[in-house]
């Protein structure tokens, strides 16, 4: 994802998620963190031709020397347009986002569902992903529970998709 993106970004994502949807300014804070040497995030997009189709976003917390914490990976987001929903779009972009994780070294990767997205915890589940808690009232509004999940091993596997490009 570049800068050039987030507007078509902040379309869709008002689209798919109307009542939390991330502001452009969250967005280009979570950008200047994706660049150069000390980059702790990874933020790409899906393409299908000219038209933006999907995003994802990762964020990475580094190890702590001589203190027994391992770099940990968050999931920020990942979103399909609803008429790709079912290509394994999803799928491709939640494999760039793992091995994003181990080339930042991180020992696990957790996220975030709603509870009753039921659609992305099953993608999630596939990925090895297992519920460990949940954080009660954390989606606004509507006070909707979150299911916390966590992945120990971040190396992927294989996925893709057929004419949707991938670019970070």
């Amino acid at each position: 994802m570049r800068w050039w993106d987030i507007d078509a970004v902040f379309v869709l994502e008002k689209e798919l998620f109307p009542d939390d949807a991330w502001s452009r300014g969250m967005f280009w804070s979570e950008l200047a963190h994706a660049r150069g040497p000390l980059a702790t995030r990874r933020y790409v997009v899906a393409m299908d031709g000219d038209r933006l189709v999907g995003y994802a976003g990762l964020a990475a917390s580094g190890a702590v020397p001589d203190s027994g914490f391992a770099a940990v990976a968050d999931v920020q987001t990942i979103a399909v347009a609803r008429d790709h929903w079912g290509t394994g779009l999803g799928a491709r972009l939640l494999t760039d986002l793992l091995q994003a994780a181990t080339a930042f070294e991180c020992a696990e990767v957790m996220l975030e569902v709603r509870v009753d997205n039921t659609r992305a915890q099953k993608l999630y589940e596939r990925f090895n992903f297992e519920p460990i808690g949940f954080r009660r009232g954390y989606y606004q509004p509507g006070n909707v529970d979150a299911l916390v999940m966590r992945r120990t091993d971040p190396s992927t596997p294989a996925s893709g998709v057929q004419g949707t490009e991938i670019h970070g």
